[in-house]
């Protein structure tokens, strides 16, 4: 399984830093080049014909930071593909995405516009620890984790290898308890959002700090399993790896824009 960071951030900003310079972009992560796990850096950092490819969209939750990239790629496919993208998502979300966004006043909306071919979105419910196979061989089981809105991590595998995406969220149990329970785990992606001297925001927005991570991270019971951090703010990004550095977590992997994970 192929996994590209297309953005690995909770916000874009462009960082002029004095040795180098770096793009954050919020988060996004292109699987198998068919599925997009959270869709907040999308139609800007694929190709036309890489977008073309895109067959299923799977959304964690609502917040803007994970769903903004889904309007301009509609905007780009339209009359350039033949089948339809599925946004697959707990309930709320797709009810939320065409109440507040695909809406007819924010965005047309594209899961039900008149005529087929203009429908470009389909949704698919996803209901807790319940399996569904997307494309593929890849399968998805949702879970929920604890946020400030409905929120679900998920499990994806295929045949032979499995990861866990937390989504964002605060100190959670039911997720970690799974994760201890999959043979073929390979991997878990955890969010950081904030550093420790942050913890009052982190938990007023239910976010982790590294301290945190690490107590999430525990729970799994795994402590030699690949950890890759994301959705860092991207002003106290420095901040984080720095104190994330100081964590006893052998594999620990702090990610980027641009990079790829390979299981």
């Amino acid at each position: 399984m192929n996994i590209r960071v297309l953005g690995a951030h909770g916000s874009d900003l462009f960082l002029n830093e004095q040795t180098s310079h770096h793009i954050c972009r919020s988060v996004g992560f292109l699987v198998n080049e068919e599925l997009m796990v959270d869709a907040g850096t999308l139609a800007s950092g694929l190709t036309i014909e890489e977008q073309k490819r895109i067959k299923y969209i799977l959304l964690s939750h609502l917040h803007l930071d994970h769903v903004k990239g889904i309007p301009p790629l509609v905007d780009n496919m339209s009359g350039l593909i033949d089948h339809q993208i599925v946004v697959a998502s707990l309930p709320s979300v797709l009810a939320g995405l065409q109440k507040h966004i695909f809406n007819d006043l924010v965005f047309p909306n594209f899961f039900n516009l008149p005529g087929s071919p203009y429908s470009i979105l389909r949704g698919k419910e996803l209901e807790p620890k319940q399996q569904l196979r997307l494309t593929g061989r890849v399968r998805v089981t949702p879970l929920l984790v604890n946020h400030t809105v409905e929120t679900a991590g998920f499990i994806i595998e295929d045949d032979e290898v499995a990861w866990i995406y937390s989504g964002d969220t605060y100190v959670t149990e039911n997720i970690w308890q799974e994760a201890s329970r999959i043979p073929n785990l390979k991997a878990v992606f955890i969010e950081v959002s904030f550093p420790d001297s942050m913890k009052d925001m982190a938990y007023r927005s239910k976010h982790l700090t590294p301290t945190l991570l690490a107590h999430e991270y525990r729970k799994i019971g795994k402590p030699d399993l690949p950890l890759y951090v994301y959705h860092m703010k991207p002003t106290v990004r420095d901040q984080i790896i720095d104190e994330i550095s100081h964590l006893d977590i052998p594999q620990v992997t702090v990610l980027k824009e641009g990079q790829e994970v390979k299981f």
